[in-house]
This record gives structure tokens, C-alpha cells and sequence, in this order.
């Protein structure tokens, strides 16, 4: 077994850790799909690993990849693989994951984020065993025990018809739903000390001094919701600062950000400014419903050269320059985003559709503002 699954850091004695250790070596010895379902940091790739170690393909390939880092086209190359030529800039035969990982065990993370298309043709892998390169007709044969796993609730989106529920179906041989870390409060202690200390030997330090009680209190009351990725990096962020040999952690940096000069103003102007941010043409198709003046109540009845006229004329009177415009931009597009979700009732589907995009350009656009997860 190799040293890497040895130092796989799946410290605790929960119950609700030990059910899943548990859980992981009944399905591991069985050749079939695995769901993992866990918020972020939760550890999804450990369980995987674990998995495949614990299972009969323990000495051939685990080959992992995250399905959320790349394109469409991208993603399917490097799944499949792709013919020489198959499209500008393929030189050559390239091999995709399912042929590296053939008699091993392959992991898609974030499998939620899949478009369609990759969907039905995972879906046929693993009910035949085959699939064609991208620009290629002969078909490869692959043997590939397949571990997915996902922070989403796979079976909403099913039913909104935003993830395939044949895919689904298949893929949910059986499901591990991993335990966030505020649920697990007995291994907050032996997780951060065993963080500490491998810390301390980067450091090069002689020994770790441990954490004082009041150190102790900022991590068992802490909500954790980056779970044990930030755990680690709160500790061993701690450890960096605030230790050195023999002495105690008196105390926990929870948040890297906090500083006296943060810009905190900044944040709550641009959420206060973002319905009369972005471009002018977008002020003027928003500045009908928020006017309220005499003013704009007579340029209604304007002809259109005019009402252009009090437009322009308004931005300039709202703005001081030069302002910041990809922030204002952006504050427009974040506000507008919010009320789609809301008035759809935060249905995804929906929101697209309101907004006259597709499903996986709407996700794309709610992860590059962090609004995946409220919505």
C-alpha cells in the first residue's frame, strides 16, 4: 500500500466518521460506481483514494480529475481523449482518463458542473465499457471502476432537470455522505494537533507547545464551514504567526483577512451602489423603474432623442470620475443576478431562462461571483 494512502489524515473517533470508514470498506472490494456527496473540504478525494486502495485495483492507476476546471471541449479530450486533428491544435493521438485508468479507478470531482452531452456519453461508459475518441470512429474498450463525487444534492437537480436522472440512477450504486466538520466536534482537537505538529516540523521547530484553553475555545466554537481544508490552514496559519518553541498557541487567526485597514467601506458601497452601476446603456434600461423625480416624470412624454439626453445628463450627474468600471460593472451584473434567482424562486433553471442563458452558462457566471452556494 503506498505511503501516500498511509498519511491519508482520516483522523477521528467520531461515530459519525467511523460510520463512513465503515461504509467505505463494505463497497470498496465491489467493481462498481460510487457516489461521494460532501460540502467543500470535507475530504471527497480522500475517501476516494481510500476506495481504491481498499479495493482489488489498489496497485494499478487512480487517475482524478476536477470536472469544474475546464471547458466542454476540453473536458470531453480529456476524458476520452481525441484523434490527430480532431480539432485546431491536436497534434497527435492523446489518450483521455478512462484509457489511463483502465483496470484502475478513476475520480470526477464536481461532477454537478457536467454539461449534457458529457453526461450521456459517461452514461454510456459505464453501461457498455466503450466510448470513441473525440474526431474518432473506432471504438476503445475500458475497464474502469468509477468514483464521482459532488457538494450538490444530485437528485434536486435531477428533478429540475438540470442533471441526468439515467446518469444518476447508474452512477448511485451507493452514495457516501460525508459529515461536515461541525458535525464531528469530538476530532476537531486530534485533526488540529496533528496539523500543528506537522507544521511545526516544516518550521523546523523542536516540539509543538499545544493550544492554551483559550485557543481551544476559538476552535471547538468556530462553525467551520470550509470544514477540514480550513482547519488546516487556520492551524497551521496559527502555528506560523504565533509559535515557536515550547510556547502555547494563546491564539487562533481565524480570519487572514482581518487588519485594521481592511477596506471594509468599500464592500457595503458597491452592494449599496449595484443596482445604479454598470455600463450607460444598462443604467438607461434600469433608470425608468428607480426614477422618481418630476423631472423624469415629464421626460417620459419626450421624444427618444431627449429622453437619451436626460439619461446621459443623469450618469454624469450620479458619478464622479473616473470611477472604477469593471467594479461597476460587475456590481450591475451581481444585483441583477440576485433578483433572477428571486424571482424565480432561486430554480436555477429558471433563472437561466429568465436571463436568456443556458443552464451551465448561468453556473459559471454564479461560481465566478460566489453565488453558487446561496443559490
Amino acid at each position: 500500500m503506498t505511503r501516500q494512502f498511509e498519511q491519508d489524515n482520516l483522523i477521528g473517533q467520531s461515530n459519525a466518521l467511523l460510520e463512513v470508514l465503515e461504509h467505505v470498506s463494505k463497497v470498496a472490494p465491489l467493481s462498481k460506481p460510487v457516489l461521494i456527496i460532501g460540502e467543500r473540504g470535507t475530504g471527497k478525494e480522500l475517501i476516494a483514494e481510500r476506495l481504491h486502495y481498499l479495493s482489488a485495483r489498489w496497485d494499478q492507476e487512480f487517475i482524478k480529475l476536477n470536472c469544474s476546471s475546464l471547458s466542454e471541449s476540453l473536458l470531453e479530450s480529456e476524458l476520452f481523449g481525441h484523434e490527430s486533428g480532431a480539432f485546431t491544435g491536436a497534434k497527435g493521438k492523446h489518450e483521455g482518463r478512462f484509457e489511463r485508468a483502465d483496470d484502475g479507478t478513476l475520480f470526477l470531482d464536481e461532477l454537478a458542473n457536467t454539461s449534457g452531452l458529457i453526461q450521456e456519453k459517461l452514461l454510456r461508459v459505464i453501461e457498455y465499457g466503450e466510448f470513441e475518441r473525440v474526431g474518432g470512429s473506432k471504438t476503445v474498450q475500458t475497464n474502469v471502476r468509477l468514483v464521482c463525487a459532488a457538494n450538490e444534492d444530485l437528485p434536486s437537480l435531477a428533478e429540475n432537470g438540470e442533471f441526468r436522472a439515467d446518469l444518476l440512477d447508474r452512477l448511485a450504486f451507493d452514495v457516501i455522505t460525508l459529515p461536515p466538520l461541525r458535525c464531528r466536534t469530538e476530532d476537531i482537537m486530534p485533526l488540529a494537533e496533528y496539523f500543528a505538529i506537522s507544521m511545526a516540523r516544516q518550521l523546523n521547530l523542536d516540539f509543538f507547545g499545544g493550544f492554551s484553553p483559550i485557543a481551544i475555545e476559538q476552535l471547538m466554537s468556530h462553525r467551520w464551514p470550509g470544514n477540514i481544508r480550513e482547519l488546516k490552514n487556520v492551524v497551521e496559519r496559527s502555528v506560523y504567526r504565533r509559535g515557536s518553541d515550547g510556547d502555547e498557541i494563546d491564539h487562533i487567526i481565524l480570519d487572514p483577512f482581518a487588519s485594521p485597514y481592511r477596506p471594509n467601506g468599500r464592500v457595503k458601497t458597491r452592494e449599496r451602489q449595484a443596482p445604479a452601476t454598470s455600463s450607460a446603456e444598462s443604467h438607461v434600461s434600469a433608470a425608468p423603474i428607480e426614477s422618481n423625480s418630476p423631472e423624469d416624470s415629464n421626460t417620459s412624454s419626450a421624444s427618444s432623442a431627449e429622453g437619451t439626453q436626460h439619461q446621459t445628463g443623469q450618469l454624469n450627474s450620479q458619478f464622479s470620475f473616473p470611477i472604477n468600471f469593471k467594479d461597476h460593472t460587475e456590481n450591475y451584473e451581481v444585483e441583477l443576478l440576485k433578483k433572477a434567482l428571486a424571482e424565480s424562486q432561486y430554480n436555477q433553471k429558471k433563472t437561466a431562462e429568465l436571463l436568456g442563458l443556458s443552464y451551465h452558462q448561468l453556473r459559471g457566471i454564479l461560481k465566478k461571483y460566489n453565488l453558487l452556494e446561496k443559490a
